[in-house]
């Protein structure tokens, strides 16, 4: 499933320096000589196999979320899941990545970050075989929900092993990798579903975009030992009311933003969203509370105080959004609006992937020379192919195929693949070692939050504007919209620190 995401990296990695896999099974870094505070939580270094490996655990839940794009249409006919389920095919699995993602970086760091990588990506092939044989739309639902909480337990120990086991030129270069693994796995994920779905492999149709995951759960599983073994040298308990607090305000704004408009916005979608602002200031006040109480909160204020994670933050946050509203969005402009097959819708953004891809393998040579100065180019470049892309489309609808379309997509995904991997690095640029765990988990959950986000408000505003004003209008709004979006992470890239450790 991820030769297109994982051979170029393994690549890459095969040209640094192959270390030892670290500890066995089970192994703390309270084995090894005693560190000092702060000091990296592992000794075992993190080899070109371990990395190889955990950048196939970061791809699998990145693809997953958009593979369903380009096969809903198929679900629909062969389930009768009709609008709504639909939405929560997407949905479903998105909340429930987004809202764990932090409990589980937490997890990684008191039992153990490669155990829980190997239990998350144990559970997530389950939960694809059991989404592959759902019988009907909600047994799909549920088995989504399962797949997405499995995905939340396996991705935050990527970032926090890259974070614990790699120092140095090493650890850049691995969060590069890991950021052009994110963003070509994000872009993939549509291009393998719509060949999945078209191949209909032995008759399995839409299924097969589940199916194929077991068998790179498995091989994740064998190569799991080639991870070293990290884990804090304090770790903290679960803060069980900040998680239930953070899951009540990520649940109250997505859930009814994903499922509002389908539904015709009944009652409840505007009693959860009034919900929202209360459940996010008590998470805010709980977490104060108990910082200064002495005890460890899910989100400790004072990794927020960290001005490289809030700065690069504030960068992903934008940036995310209108990345998942752009691939939603495509995805059925693609095949309703130019009546694209599946193969076709994506192999459209295939310029985009390969432009991400190339631009974040030069990436930190580039910050090396030019610094986080490389992000603002990203995002200029990002807004001139996005706006070649509204007069492509707005001058040649609907007679536009792939090769009309692949100069724009190119030109935004190397804009793309020049922001996000530099903008993980600067997230995590000041985490400390023993809060590997959370520090990853709360970026990846900002970034799986405003994707969701992205394709419940962009998308959504494209849906409703369609019937009235046309899918080329409707697209070209959207673009316009994501402009803007592109627009704030320009200006706020200016008050990135200049240079990177």
């Amino acid at each position: 499933m991820t030769d297109t995401t994982t051979s170029a990296a393994a690549a890459a990695v095969a040209r640094t320096t192959t270390a030892p896999a670290g500890p066995g099974p089970g192994t703390a870094d309270r084995t090894a000589p005693s560190a000092a505070p702060g000091a990296p939580d592992a000794l075992g270094s993190l080899g070109s196999l371990g990395l190889f490996t955990l950048l196939v655990g970061a791809a699998l839940p990145l693809i997953d979320f958009f593979i369903v794009n380009v096969a809903l249409p198929t679900i629909d006919h062969d389930l009768a899941a009709g609008p709504a389920l639909l939405e929560l095919v997407v949905a479903g699995y998105g909340v429930a990545y987004a809202v764990l993602l932090v409990l589980g970086g937490r997890l990684g760091d008191r039992f153990g970050r490669r155990r829980l990588f190997a239990a998350g990506m144990a559970a997530f092939g389950l939960t694809s075989l059991a989404c592959g044989l759902a019988p009907d739309a909600w047994s799909l639902v549920g088995a989504r929900v399962a797949q997405g909480a499995a995905a939340a337990l396996m991705l935050p120990q990527v970032l926090a092993t890259i974070q614990a086991a790699t120092h140095g030129t090493r650890k850049a270069r691995a969060i590069g990798l890991y950021g052009a693994t994110a963003g070509l796995a994000m872009v993939a994920g549509q291009i393998l579903g719509g060949v999945l779905v078209s191949a209909d492999l032995a008759g399995t149709g839409w299924r097969a975009i589940f199916l194929v995951n077991v068998p790179v759960a498995g091989l994740g599983l064998l190569l799991a030992r080639t991870v070293p073994e990290t884990r804090s040298a304090s770790p903290a308990p679960v803060d069980v009311p900040g998680t239930l607090l953070l899951a009540l305000a990520l649940t109250t704004l997505l859930v009814p933003l994903a499922e509002g408009r389908t539904v015709g916005w009944p009652l409840w979608t505007w009693v959860a969203l009034a919900l929202w602002p209360f459940a996010t200031a008590g998470f805010f006040l709980a977490e104060r509370h108990a910082d200064r109480a002495g005890k460890v909160p899910l989100v400790p204020p004072s990794l927020l105080r960290l001005v490289s994670l809030r700065r690069g933050l504030a960068l992903v946050l934008p940036f995310s959004v209108g990345f998942g509203g752009f691939m939603f969005v495509a995805a059925v402009a693609l095949q309703q609006g130019l009546r694209l097959g599946p193969v076709d819708a994506g192999l459209a953004l295939a310029p985009m992937a390969v432009a991400f891809f190339l631009a974040s393998l030069a990436g930190p040579r580039l910050v090396a020379r030019y610094g986080t100065r490389v992000v603002t180019v990203g995002g200029l470049l990002q807004g001139a192919g996005l706006a070649l892309l509204v007069a492509t489309a707005w001058h040649g609808w609907p007679d536009l195929d792939v090769l009309d379309l692949a100069p724009a997509v190119a030109l935004a995904g190397l804009g793309q693949g020049l922001q996000l991997p530099v903008l993980f690095r600067v997230v995590l640029a000041d985490v400390p070692a023993d809060r590997a765990g959370v520090g990853s988990g709360v970026m990846v959950t900002s970034q799986q939050s405003a994707l969701a986000l992205g394709v419940a408000t962009l998308g959504s505003l494209f849906l409703a504007l369609v019937p009235a004003y046309g899918m080329r209008t409707a697209l070209a709004a959207v673009l316009v919209c994501q402009l803007g979006l592109v627009a704030v992470t320009v200006a706020l890239s200016l008050r990135l620190p200049r240079r990177l450790t």
